[in-house]
């Protein structure tokens, strides 16, 4: 992996300064900020993430949704002095590429962070395809958001104005303009630009007759080496793992 830019944000002061020094230490360079909003202020091009589980309300949700909103689409990295396996699979599932458990190692955070890198590149690519997909589709109107949804069902004109209660002239019109706000070039085109703006926050809902946008895949989290349970183990309390 070349030398990265790491985005470490949120947790307690000496977290983020220990991070940094951690990253600087393995030959990456590092910048701190205290709290998400210092970020997006002046959204980053390029790097990766490295962010405080609890940045934000609503976990590692709420952070992609919020960086989506912003229009950044550089992969996420949550942190953490320790994650129990329920964090790690909600972590991963609401988009982050990898859980790093704090305090860093540089040995081993180099490796883990080579394999973000790897991963990296055609996550951004998706992620930025997303975000521009979903930008074009709010600028659509109610109306021409519900022909792009039947659209993306399948349905002919005619069906579109039986279901939506409208003539089909009328759904001509929406469909031509919904074609044009998308800067789509054929229904396959608009469909494609539907199916990619369903990440993050589910935005619209998906038509009966549509299957959902596939999860993407992400890099898989560390090996785990060995569990243990945890110091004042109650009943159903999760164990703590530890990473390679």
């Amino acid at each position: 992996m070349e030398r990265a830019h790491l985005h470490i944000v949120g947790g307690t002061s000496r977290s983020r300064a220990e991070q940094a020094r951690t990253a600087f230490a393995i030959g990456h360079h590092a910048e701190v900020y205290s709290e998400l909003d210092e970020l997006l202020e002046r959204p980053a091009g390029e790097g990766i993430i490295l962010a405080a589980h609890d940045t934000v309300a609503g976990g590692t949700a709420g952070l992609v949704r919020r960086l989506s909103e912003a229009g950044v689409s550089l992969p996420l990295v949550v942190t953490a002095q320790g994650f129990t396996i329920n964090d790690v699979v909600d972590a991963i599932t609401d988009g982050a590429l990898d859980c790093l458990a704090l305090p860093l190692e540089g040995n081993s955070q180099a490796q883990r962070l080579r394999r973000v890198g790897k991963a990296a590149g055609p996550l951004v690519a998706l992620r930025r395809r997303q975000i521009e997909a979903r930008t074009r589709i709010m600028q659509l109107s109610r109306r021409e958001r519900e022909v792009l949804d039947c659209v993306a069902a399948g349905k002919s004109n005619k069906l579109i104005a039986r279901d939506l209660e409208i003539s089909p002239r009328t759904v001509e019109i929406h469909r031509a303009n919904m074609m044009s706000k998308l800067h789509a070039g054929h229904p396959a085109d608009a469909v494609r630009i539907w199916m990619d703006g369903q990440f993050g926050g589910q935005m619209m809902s998906a038509p009966a007759r549509v299957a959902p946008m596939p999860c993407q895949t992400f890099a898989r989290p560390a090996s785990i080496v060995h569990v243990e349970a945890p110091s004042n183990p109650r009943a159903g309390s999760a164990p703590l793992l530890r990473y390679a």
